[in-house]
């Protein structure tokens, strides 16, 4: 398996995106990311920093003012919507809060990206729909609503959802916001899990450095069905890496020790040294 990124296709490019409103704030300003297969990228910042804006630029949710999209190795930047509904069958996306539709059943919720863009029957998908609510332990809520669930079951069900399809790139909306400790480490298990099995490139916004920590330092077995720390030289914990945008700008990205070491003021917010006070 190649290891170096210039070995590995790139998955996701942004050039120099900027995003501005019409009264010309700047949203985003002079973002540029490279995602290859098999990275994880960490994205840490404070509120109103441009990270869940990044990700809406990245799924053609929202158009830069200037700046190019590349993704699967084509520059998608001037794609129609009906262009973009192709491109978007190949990413998984957990939305804050999770994004479920309330009207929905558990199982019409998940089996919707098959559903919608396969041109498949509900009972054509439902076995995959069955799997993918038994990978995080949710198959016994097919008939409910999400009403009815926990905060932190409708994350599950909404990871669920995200990797039905098998999609090459996955994008984590503040999967752990509002979580007690303990659920947002086993939304973080879950996370690194779906990252392994499907060894898809990952991108998560957070506002906790504690998922970053996790994402960077452990994987997934499959043979003991646990999580163990990943060896200090393995690709794995070279392939993520973390990011810190303050006012639309990436002002950080580097490996965790790196972001641990910085000595900048904002930056160091959201490193471990912060993160155990």
């Amino acid at each position: 398996m190649p290891h170096s990124a210039t070995e590995r296709p790139c998955i996701l490019r942004l050039e120099n995106i900027s995003l501005a409103f019409d009264d010309g704030a700047k949203v985003l300003d002079g973002v540029s990311l490279e995602m290859y297969a098999g990275d994880t990228k960490i994205i840490l910042g404070a509120a109103g920093a441009g990270k869940s804006v990044m990700l809406k630029i990245a799924l053609g949710l929202l158009k830069p003012t200037s700046g190019r999209i590349h993704l699967f190795g084509q520059d998608v930047t001037n794609y129609t919507e009906n262009q973009w509904y192709e491109v978007r069958s190949h990413i998984g996306v957990l939305f804050q809060e999770g994004g479920l539709f309330d009207s929905l059943t558990i199982e019409e919720n998940v089996a919707y990206p098959l559903v919608n863009r396969s041109g498949k029957t509900a009972e054509e998908v439902h076995p995959r729909v069955e799997e993918a609510l038994q990978f995080v332990e949710l198959g016994h809520t097919l008939a409910k609503f999400p009403s009815e669930l926990s905060g932190g079951m409708r994350r599950r069900v909404g990871i669920a959802r995200a990797g039905i399809s098998d999609p090459a790139l996955l994008l984590y909306d503040s999967p752990t916001a509002g979580l007690d400790p303990i659920t947002a480490n086993n939304i973080m298990s879950l996370i690194i899990q779906e990252r392994e099995t499907r060894n898809a490139t990952s991108a998560i916004v957070s506002h906790r450095f504690q998922d970053g920590h996790i994402m960077a330092n452990f994987r997934y077995n499959s043979e003991s069905k646990r999580l163990e720390r990943i060896p200090g030289d393995s690709p794995l914990r070279l392939r993520t890496r973390f990011i810190v945008m303050r006012e639309g700008r990436i002002v950080f990205e580097g490996s965790e020790s790196e972001l641990d070491a910085s000595t900048d003021s904002y930056i160091a917010k959201f490193s471990m040294q912060r993160s155990a006070h």
